[in-house]
Protein backbone atom coordinates (compact mmCIF):
# COMPACT_ATOMS: atom_id res chain seq x y z
CA UNK A 1 0.00 0.00 0.00
CA UNK A 2 1.21 3.45 -0.95
CA UNK A 3 1.49 5.78 2.13
CA UNK A 4 0.51 9.20 2.43
CA UNK A 5 3.85 10.61 2.43
CA UNK A 6 4.99 8.53 -0.79
CA UNK A 7 1.31 10.37 -2.58
CA UNK A 8 2.22 13.40 -1.78
CA UNK A 9 5.30 13.19 -3.19
CA UNK A 10 4.71 11.20 -6.40
CA UNK A 11 2.15 13.84 -6.76
CA UNK A 12 4.67 16.49 -6.26
CA UNK A 13 6.80 14.74 -8.83
CA UNK A 14 3.99 15.41 -11.54
CA UNK A 15 2.65 18.78 -10.98
CA UNK A 16 7.02 19.53 -10.90
CA UNK A 17 6.57 17.60 -14.39
CA UNK A 18 4.15 19.62 -15.74
CA UNK A 19 5.46 22.84 -14.77
CA UNK A 20 8.87 21.81 -16.37
CA UNK A 21 6.20 20.82 -19.43
CA UNK A 22 5.00 24.43 -19.61
CA UNK A 23 7.83 26.26 -19.12
CA UNK A 24 9.80 24.77 -22.06
CA UNK A 25 6.34 25.64 -24.20
CA UNK A 26 6.65 28.73 -22.75
CA UNK A 27 10.45 29.15 -23.79
CA UNK A 28 9.68 27.57 -27.23
CA UNK A 29 11.95 28.57 -30.05
CA UNK A 30 8.39 28.26 -32.19
CA UNK A 31 7.29 31.74 -33.49
CA UNK A 32 3.65 31.67 -34.91
CA UNK A 33 1.76 33.02 -37.78
CA UNK A 34 -1.83 32.47 -39.28
CA UNK A 35 -2.56 32.21 -43.10
CA UNK A 36 -5.01 34.84 -45.09
CA UNK A 37 -6.90 31.82 -46.70
CA UNK A 38 -9.57 31.87 -44.51
CA UNK A 39 -10.45 35.31 -45.40
CA UNK A 40 -11.17 34.10 -48.81
CA UNK A 41 -9.37 36.30 -50.99
CA UNK A 42 -9.36 39.57 -49.23
CA UNK A 43 -6.25 40.03 -47.93
CA UNK A 44 -5.93 43.34 -46.73
CA UNK A 45 -8.64 42.80 -44.25
CA UNK A 46 -7.13 39.44 -43.68
CA UNK A 47 -3.46 41.41 -42.76
CA UNK A 48 -5.60 43.69 -40.43
CA UNK A 49 -7.77 41.24 -38.48
CA UNK A 50 -4.19 39.26 -38.20
CA UNK A 51 -1.90 41.57 -36.54
CA UNK A 52 -5.19 42.37 -34.57
CA UNK A 53 -5.46 38.99 -32.68
CA UNK A 54 -1.57 38.69 -32.03
CA UNK A 55 0.17 36.68 -34.61
CA UNK A 56 3.44 37.82 -35.57
CA UNK A 57 3.42 36.33 -39.48
CA UNK A 58 1.49 35.83 -41.70
CA UNK A 59 1.29 33.64 -45.16
CA UNK A 60 -0.32 34.92 -48.06
CA UNK A 61 -1.80 33.36 -52.17
CA UNK A 62 -0.01 34.32 -54.73
CA UNK A 63 -3.19 36.56 -56.01
CA UNK A 64 -1.64 39.06 -53.83
CA UNK A 65 0.39 40.08 -56.82
CA UNK A 66 -2.69 41.33 -58.72
CA UNK A 67 -2.08 44.13 -56.07
CA UNK A 68 1.11 44.84 -55.17
CA UNK A 69 2.93 42.94 -57.83
CA UNK A 70 4.82 45.64 -59.01
CA UNK A 71 4.64 47.35 -55.59
CA UNK A 72 6.25 44.93 -53.33
CA UNK A 73 7.82 47.70 -50.74
CA UNK A 74 4.34 48.67 -50.26
CA UNK A 75 3.37 45.56 -49.26
CA UNK A 76 6.39 45.39 -47.01
CA UNK A 77 5.87 48.70 -45.62
CA UNK A 78 1.74 47.76 -45.01
CA UNK A 79 2.72 44.58 -42.86
CA UNK A 80 5.24 46.23 -40.89
CA UNK A 81 2.75 48.45 -40.06
CA UNK A 82 0.60 45.67 -38.76
CA UNK A 83 3.96 44.21 -36.93
CA UNK A 84 3.79 40.87 -39.07
CA UNK A 85 6.37 39.07 -40.35
CA UNK A 86 5.88 37.68 -44.20
CA UNK A 87 6.85 34.08 -43.35
CA UNK A 88 5.27 32.31 -46.85
CA UNK A 89 3.87 32.75 -50.26
CA UNK A 90 1.72 30.04 -51.46
CA UNK A 91 2.68 29.60 -55.29
CA UNK A 92 0.59 26.89 -56.38
CA UNK A 93 2.46 23.91 -58.20
CA UNK A 94 2.25 22.61 -61.59
CA UNK A 95 -0.78 20.28 -62.83
CA UNK A 96 0.76 18.75 -65.66
CA UNK A 97 4.22 17.44 -66.57
CA UNK A 98 3.66 19.55 -70.03
CA UNK A 99 5.20 23.28 -69.71
CA UNK A 100 7.69 22.88 -67.40
CA UNK A 101 9.64 25.97 -68.08
CA UNK A 102 7.05 28.28 -67.56
CA UNK A 103 6.39 26.79 -64.30
CA UNK A 104 9.81 27.74 -63.37
CA UNK A 105 9.31 31.20 -64.28
CA UNK A 106 6.06 31.33 -62.63
CA UNK A 107 8.08 30.49 -59.44
CA UNK A 108 10.26 32.21 -60.20
CA UNK A 109 8.07 35.34 -60.24
CA UNK A 110 6.74 34.67 -56.88
CA UNK A 111 10.12 34.08 -55.22
CA UNK A 112 11.19 37.92 -56.48
CA UNK A 113 8.54 39.45 -55.44
CA UNK A 114 8.70 37.52 -52.10
CA UNK A 115 12.45 38.63 -51.65
CA UNK A 116 11.54 42.38 -52.57
CA UNK A 117 8.52 42.33 -50.00
CA UNK A 118 11.08 41.13 -47.54
CA UNK A 119 8.89 37.49 -47.50
CA UNK A 120 10.71 33.90 -46.33
CA UNK A 121 9.76 30.59 -47.71
CA UNK A 122 8.27 30.07 -51.16
CA UNK A 123 5.20 27.12 -50.62
CA UNK A 124 4.69 24.53 -53.56
CA UNK A 125 2.65 21.47 -54.48
CA UNK A 126 1.17 20.45 -57.53
CA UNK A 127 -1.98 18.97 -58.81
CA UNK A 128 -0.73 16.09 -60.85
CA UNK A 129 -2.21 13.34 -58.86
CA UNK A 130 -4.13 11.13 -61.46
CA UNK A 131 -7.38 10.43 -61.02
CA UNK A 132 -7.55 6.66 -61.79
CA UNK A 133 -5.36 5.20 -59.25
CA UNK A 134 -2.14 5.63 -56.77
CA UNK A 135 0.93 7.69 -58.89
CA UNK A 136 3.58 5.66 -60.23
CA UNK A 137 7.29 5.91 -59.75
CA UNK A 138 8.12 8.17 -62.59
CA UNK A 139 5.64 10.88 -61.49
CA UNK A 140 7.60 11.27 -58.56
CA UNK A 141 10.74 11.37 -59.98
CA UNK A 142 9.47 13.80 -62.79
CA UNK A 143 7.83 16.14 -59.92
CA UNK A 144 11.47 15.33 -58.48
CA UNK A 145 13.45 17.26 -61.19
CA UNK A 146 11.29 19.98 -61.45
CA UNK A 147 11.18 20.78 -57.56
CA UNK A 148 14.63 20.46 -57.58
CA UNK A 149 15.50 23.40 -60.35
CA UNK A 150 12.42 25.03 -59.15
CA UNK A 151 14.15 25.39 -55.50
CA UNK A 152 17.43 25.73 -56.84
CA UNK A 153 16.74 29.17 -59.02
CA UNK A 154 14.76 30.57 -55.87
CA UNK A 155 17.58 29.29 -53.74
CA UNK A 156 19.85 31.57 -55.74
CA UNK A 157 17.68 34.60 -55.17
CA UNK A 158 17.87 33.98 -51.60
CA UNK A 159 14.50 32.47 -51.01
CA UNK A 160 13.96 28.42 -50.04
CA UNK A 161 11.39 26.38 -51.20
CA UNK A 162 9.52 24.12 -49.11
CA UNK A 163 7.20 21.52 -50.70
CA UNK A 164 3.34 21.42 -49.06
CA UNK A 165 1.78 17.82 -48.23
CA UNK A 166 -1.68 17.93 -49.49
CA UNK A 167 -4.54 15.70 -49.85
CA UNK A 168 -5.01 15.64 -54.00
CA UNK A 169 -1.38 15.67 -54.54
CA UNK A 170 1.42 13.66 -55.12
CA UNK A 171 2.46 13.85 -51.85
CA UNK A 172 -0.92 12.92 -50.37
CA UNK A 173 0.00 9.53 -48.17
CA UNK A 174 3.03 9.11 -45.81
CA UNK A 175 4.72 7.15 -48.07
CA UNK A 176 4.45 9.68 -50.89
CA UNK A 177 5.41 12.31 -49.17
CA UNK A 178 8.70 10.09 -48.21
CA UNK A 179 9.14 9.02 -52.02
CA UNK A 180 9.22 12.78 -52.87
CA UNK A 181 11.54 13.41 -50.10
CA UNK A 182 13.67 10.85 -51.83
CA UNK A 183 13.01 11.95 -55.48
CA UNK A 184 14.34 15.63 -54.73
CA UNK A 185 17.48 17.54 -53.45
CA UNK A 186 17.53 18.53 -49.46
CA UNK A 187 19.43 21.80 -50.90
CA UNK A 188 16.93 23.13 -52.88
CA UNK A 189 13.45 21.25 -51.82
CA UNK A 190 12.53 21.77 -47.76
CA UNK A 191 9.29 20.34 -46.65
CA UNK A 192 6.59 22.31 -45.37
CA UNK A 193 4.71 19.93 -43.36
CA UNK A 194 1.02 20.41 -42.91
CA UNK A 195 -0.16 18.04 -39.91
CA UNK A 196 -3.51 18.08 -40.79
CA UNK A 197 -3.19 16.71 -43.96
CA UNK A 198 -0.65 14.33 -43.54
CA UNK A 199 -3.27 13.30 -40.97
CA UNK A 200 -6.03 12.82 -43.28
CA UNK A 201 -3.19 11.33 -45.56
CA UNK A 202 -3.84 8.62 -43.09
CA UNK A 203 -0.09 9.56 -41.36
CA UNK A 204 1.05 10.06 -37.85
CA UNK A 205 2.43 13.73 -37.99
CA UNK A 206 4.43 12.76 -34.58
CA UNK A 207 5.96 10.66 -36.74
CA UNK A 208 6.43 12.76 -39.63
CA UNK A 209 8.23 15.08 -37.54
CA UNK A 210 11.07 12.34 -36.36
CA UNK A 211 11.27 11.65 -39.86
CA UNK A 212 11.83 14.36 -41.78
CA UNK A 213 12.85 16.83 -39.19
CA UNK A 214 15.90 17.87 -41.24
CA UNK A 215 13.79 18.60 -44.05
CA UNK A 216 10.97 20.85 -42.33
CA UNK A 217 11.32 24.48 -43.49
CA UNK A 218 8.26 25.47 -41.72
CA UNK A 219 4.86 24.14 -40.55
CA UNK A 220 0.96 24.38 -41.35
CA UNK A 221 -0.43 23.69 -37.99
CA UNK A 222 -4.40 22.74 -38.91
CA UNK A 223 -7.09 20.07 -37.89
CA UNK A 224 -9.36 18.12 -39.48
CA UNK A 225 -12.51 16.63 -38.23
CA UNK A 226 -14.67 13.30 -40.20
CA UNK A 227 -17.67 14.63 -41.31
CA UNK A 228 -20.49 12.09 -42.71
CA UNK A 229 -21.34 11.91 -46.15
CA UNK A 230 -24.60 13.60 -47.36
CA UNK A 231 -26.99 13.43 -50.23
CA UNK A 232 -25.22 16.80 -51.45
CA UNK A 233 -21.54 16.26 -50.86
CA UNK A 234 -19.23 13.21 -50.61
CA UNK A 235 -16.77 15.12 -48.71
CA UNK A 236 -15.30 12.60 -45.96
CA UNK A 237 -13.41 15.60 -43.90
CA UNK A 238 -13.29 19.20 -43.08
CA UNK A 239 -10.55 21.61 -41.40
CA UNK A 240 -11.46 23.05 -38.15
CA UNK A 241 -10.17 25.33 -35.48
CA UNK A 242 -7.42 24.00 -33.49
CA UNK A 243 -8.49 21.61 -30.50
CA UNK A 244 -11.69 20.61 -32.20
CA UNK A 245 -10.43 17.58 -34.38
CA UNK A 246 -8.24 14.51 -34.80
CA UNK A 247 -4.93 16.08 -34.86
CA UNK A 248 -2.68 15.18 -32.09
CA UNK A 249 -1.43 18.53 -31.79
CA UNK A 250 0.09 18.01 -27.84
CA UNK A 251 2.25 15.34 -29.92
CA UNK A 252 3.22 17.55 -32.63
CA UNK A 253 4.26 20.17 -30.40
CA UNK A 254 6.30 17.67 -27.91
CA UNK A 255 8.04 16.03 -31.31
CA UNK A 256 8.97 19.41 -32.44
CA UNK A 257 10.51 20.45 -28.79
CA UNK A 258 12.16 16.85 -28.90
CA UNK A 259 13.68 17.47 -32.49
CA UNK A 260 14.66 20.99 -31.24
CA UNK A 261 12.99 22.86 -34.39
CA UNK A 262 13.45 26.32 -34.18
CA UNK A 263 11.02 28.43 -36.55
CA UNK A 264 7.95 29.36 -38.06
CA UNK A 265 4.01 27.73 -37.29
CA UNK A 266 1.73 28.61 -39.62
CA UNK A 267 -1.69 28.34 -38.30
CA UNK A 268 -4.12 27.73 -41.39
CA UNK A 269 -7.88 27.02 -41.62
CA UNK A 270 -8.87 27.27 -45.12
CA UNK A 271 -12.67 28.48 -44.37
CA UNK A 272 -14.81 28.38 -41.43
CA UNK A 273 -16.69 25.80 -40.56
CA UNK A 274 -19.47 27.38 -38.61
CA UNK A 275 -20.59 30.22 -40.93
CA UNK A 276 -21.98 31.81 -37.89
CA UNK A 277 -18.43 33.05 -37.12
CA UNK A 278 -16.35 35.37 -38.57
CA UNK A 279 -12.30 34.36 -39.51
CA UNK A 280 -11.10 36.72 -36.72
CA UNK A 281 -13.22 34.72 -34.77
CA UNK A 282 -11.67 31.51 -35.69
CA UNK A 283 -8.26 32.96 -35.32
CA UNK A 284 -9.21 33.89 -32.44
CA UNK A 285 -10.03 29.98 -30.80
CA UNK A 286 -7.02 28.78 -32.55
CA UNK A 287 -4.76 31.49 -30.58
CA UNK A 288 -6.84 30.53 -27.60
CA UNK A 289 -6.11 26.49 -27.74
CA UNK A 290 -2.36 27.09 -28.35
CA UNK A 291 -1.88 29.44 -25.08
CA UNK A 292 -4.50 27.90 -22.94
CA UNK A 293 -4.40 24.39 -24.20
CA UNK A 294 -0.77 24.30 -24.56
CA UNK A 295 1.17 27.09 -22.79
CA UNK A 296 2.37 27.87 -26.17
CA UNK A 297 3.54 31.78 -26.48
CA UNK A 298 2.22 33.28 -29.51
Amino acid sequence: MISRRELMIGLGSVAAASLLDLRCARSSPIRFGYAAITWGGNDLQAINDVGAVGFRGIQLRSPILKDFGERPRELADLLKQHNLQFVALSGGGPRNDNDREAEIATQVKHANFLRDAGGMYLQMTDSMRPKDGKPDSESFKSLGRLLNEIGKRTNDIGIPMAYHNHMGTLGQAPEEVDELMDATDPRYVKLLLDVAHYTQGGGDPVQAIQKHHERIQFLHIKDVETIPATPESNEKYRFVELGRGRVDLPGVFRALAEVGFRGWAIVELDSVPDQSRTPTESAKISKQYLEDKLGMKI
